[in-house]
């Protein structure tokens, strides 16, 4: 009987006496040495939501600011009314006579009831108008949200005790009925009764009475954050080594606040988008011709039940820019906060 062949060792090369030996690897270390911004970048790609969610608010923003190239390739605009202008577009009722609201190979979505006005150009418009409107309303109530309440929380005394009142009251106030009751005030102020109100006239309004009622959520999240920030042992170290309060704010306090910040930035922007569509819609803001989501929306719902495609695309595309946008803002919350998890 045979003993078993022993196991052959393996082949080693025999080391160079004079090689200089590898340098140990270091462990990893996660995310050692990378900023706190570059990690949050890293959190939110990985979350497929968001990043699905700001790709379709990227598309609504850039079909917004092109609207005028997209319509001139379209070769058509939202104020032409087509279907009175060519026969065999609208029936004797004003309703379109092919089906689906006169969806063809000329008109994407159709044409409007009544004025036969191209559906496409004119929602593209309406978001551009709708967008427009809201981004606006939405930097300035961040500016000047911030701007109270970081000065508010951090001079405190009696300067705290007087904007946290005037904050309650503008909370305790219904803002929606109060637009519709101020926005006319305000418009009789700089045009007559008898004379039209220029549309740019009407966007400032709008822009300027959701500004004045709008800061208030937001001075009173960052007052009380900077309460309990001028605390703090850094903010007590910038003091003793004489720096001053513009200083300490901007350097020490406004870093530490931009996650609210942007927290907030994202979720009122698609709040002000349906506050200004329903104040169109109520007859307050903009007004027909000028396209809108609102307007749209309006007009729609006195046709609906002989042409419900003409409601249905200016309801859905906001319906899918507000949730993507909220998805949007959760993704940065969670991107921005990683001991928050949904």
């Amino acid at each position: 009987m045979t003993s078993p062949m022993p196991s052959a060792a393996p082949f080693q090369v025999a080391a160079d006496p004079g090689a200089v030996p590898p340098a140990p690897t270091a462990p990893s270390q996660g995310g050692a040495g990378r900023s706190p911004g570059r990690l949050a970048w890293l959190r939110f790609r990985r979350d497929r939501t968001g990043v699905l969610s700001a790709w379709v608010v990227l598309f609504f923003f850039v079909a917004g600011l092109a609207a005028p190239l997209i319509a001139k390739l379209y070769g058509k605009d939202p104020y032409t009314t087509y279907g009175q202008n060519q026969s065999g577009l609208l029936n004797d009722f004003g309703f379109p006579i092919k089906p689906n609201g006169g969806i063809s190979g000329d008109f994407w979505f159709g044409i409007e009831p009544q004025l036969g006005r191209d559906v496409f150009t004119l929602l593209l418009y309406g978001i551009r108008n709708s967008l427009l409107i809201a981004t606006v309303t939405t930097l300035l109530v961040t500016l000047l949200g911030v701007a109270v309440g970081i000065t508010a929380g951090y001079l405190g005394g009696r300067i705290d005790n007087l904007v946290g009142r005037i904050i309650d009251i503008l909370l305790a106030f219904p803002s929606t009925l109060f637009f519709i009751a101020f926005w006319p005030v305000m418009i009789s102020i700089f045009v007559s009764p008898e004379d039209n109100t220029p549309t740019w006239l009407i966007v400032v309004s709008l822009i300027s009475v959701m500004t004045a009622f709008g800061w208030a959520p937001m001075a009173r999240l960052l007052r009380g954050e900077v309460l309990a920030l001028r605390e703090r042992e850094f903010v007590e170290a910038a003091k003793v080594t004489g720096a001053s309060p513009a200083r300490i704010i901007f350097k020490e306090l406004l870093p530490n606040l931009w996650t609210p910040i942007l927290i907030q930035g994202t979720l009122a922007l698609p709040m002000y988008v349906t506050t200004e569509a329903a104040l169109a819609f109520l007859g307050v803001g903009l007004q027909d011709p000028t396209p809108d989501w609102g307007v749209m929306i309006q007009r729609g719902s006195q046709v609906y039940q002989n042409d419900i495609t003409y409601m249905l695309f200016p309801g859905l595309t906001m319906v899918i820019f507000v949730i993507a946008f909220n998805l949007l803002g959760d993704s940065v919350r969670d991107a921005l906060d990683p001991k928050i998890r949904r």
